[in-house]
């Protein structure tokens, strides 16, 4: 695994790289501890050997607990929902209600997937979906790069810019020590203008690819997104509505209780258990339900366990600070707005061998937060170059096993995404760009 091959890379850099570190002092704005800028001295060596490398992947598990429990109950609460038939079913209404309507059905479809996105970095989930998404494609005439870009692309962009995606927002605020609804308006603003530049190049790019519908074909489509069990009812609406409840009462007790990551994993907790039961499960399939969507999240939480090791060994070996000053020093004599831009490529790099967004996030921010103080400007840029960089990355890197799956499902090479995606993804980068520089 090269998440694991870090881990010894990282051993064998505090056995090379000349130890230093930075004084830190205590910031009673913040209430963190703060690099302070010039104070980069030598400090006595201390290299990681192959024992102590192997004992920091569990500290690892440790020092990322809050994390990787949120991983594992949320994932578990979603296949709950997923497995009553709830997501199915939502699309199955929108092609029954709306695919009379042309390509007007473009961008409900994506705000919907564009807006679970934001709230629970929906990837997966959409693999399932894809046949009743190609049959409501069928309905309207447009191809299938058209079907992934209004479901799984916009997914991507919404969980990029979200403000209250607990994936990769949530995670990267946490990790960089800051509040978890930090510059909350400027992420709304930019997931708001990020999703209609890509409903916008969506549809320009469905006109211009549209097929001629054979006769009764909408008609058609629609019965068997009816036939094929993805009726919208009430208790779906109900069970959605208990799936989502956990990121509304998040965002409340946030802002007035000083919620953190443990609230909003006990939330999923009680949201993934009631949802099973309102959808008429029975405690005993809710629990293995939600069980069996935690073990599918195993492997995400055993990368975050992992890639938090990394940055563990590189502070045992006193090389962090080293590794820091390394990249301040030709990015000191750029200006700040400068450095925070080029932080957006490294990003985006790093998340093709790292593609989980969380293991992300968990790798680079304890390196790159502290590059924010010491360049004097917020973490909040570095955050928001983090989701710009590795976010949309997750639509590019054949890494993305659940965007390999969607691609394959819909009969689109991926050469064929990348002719359209690669151009929409530039001009997110723009957006990117823009909210990291109103950050600072």
């Amino acid at each position: 695994m090269l998440v694991g091959g870090a881990v010894l890379l990282a051993a064998l850099l505090t056995w090379i790289l000349p130890t230093g570190q930075y004084d830190r002092r205590d910031d009673p704005a913040t209430g963190r501890r703060v690099v302070v800028a010039g104070t980069y001295h030598p400090a006595p060596a201390a290299p990681v050997g192959p024992f102590a490398a192997a004992v920091s992947i569990p500290r690892g598990f440790i020092a990322g607990a809050d994390i990787i429990v949120l991983v594992l109950l949320a994932g578990g609460a979603w296949v709950v929902v997923d497995r009553l038939g709830t997501l199915p079913a939502v699309v199955g209404w929108l092609v029954d209600r709306f695919a009379g309507r042309g390509l007007m059905v473009i961008p409900i479809v994506a705000l919907f997937f564009g807006t679970m996105g934001a709230l629970e970095n929906m990837e997966e989930e959409i693999i399932p979906l894809v046949p009743v998404l190609m049959a409501l494609g069928a309905g309207i005439g447009v191809d299938g790069v058209t079907v992934v870009a209004m479901s799984a692309g916009a997914a991507f962009v919404g969980a990029a810019f979200g403000p209250t995606n607990p994936f990769q927002a949530g995670i990267a605020l946490k990790v960089a020590q800051l509040p978890p609804l930090g510059r909350g308006g400027l992420r709304l603003t930019m997931l708001v203008v990020g999703l209609a530049l890509w409903i916008a190049l969506t549809m320009l790019y469905a006109v211009r690819n549209r097929r001629a519908m054979p006769a009764g074909s909408v008609r058609l489509q629609a019965d068997l997104g009816a036939s094929s069990g993805h009726t919208m009812t009430g208790r779906h609406a109900l069970v959605l509505a208990i799936a989502v409840a956990p990121i509304a009462a998040y965002v409340y007790g946030a802002l007035k209780l000083d919620w953190g990551l443990n609230e909003l994993s006990g939330g999923f907790l009680a949201a993934g258990i009631c949802a099973g039961l309102v959808g008429g499960f029975g405690i005993t399939k809710t629990v293995t339900t939600f069980v069996d969507g935690m073990m599918s999240m195993v492997m995400a939480s055993f990368v975050i366990g992992i890639a938090r090791s990394i940055s563990l060994v590189l502070d045992d070996g006193r090389v962090v600070d080293t590794i820091l000053h390394a990249l301040v020093t030709p990015l000191g004599r750029l200006p700040a707005f400068v450095s925070v831009v080029l932080m957006i490529p490294f990003h985006a790099l790093i998340h093709i061998p790292v593609p989980s967004a969380s293991g992300h996030a968990v790798l680079t921010m304890p390196l790159f937060a502290p590059v924010a103080d010491l360049l004097g400007y917020s973490r909040e840029a570095a955050v928001i170059a983090y989701q710009t960089g590795g976010g949309l990355m997750q639509m590019l890197t054949p890494t993305n096993g659940a965007l390999m799956a969607v691609l394959l499902a819909a009969g689109v090479p991926l050469q064929r995404w990348l002719r359209f995606a690669l151009v929409g993804a530039a001009l997110l980068v723009v957006i990117g760009v823009v909210g990291a520089a109103l950050a600072m």
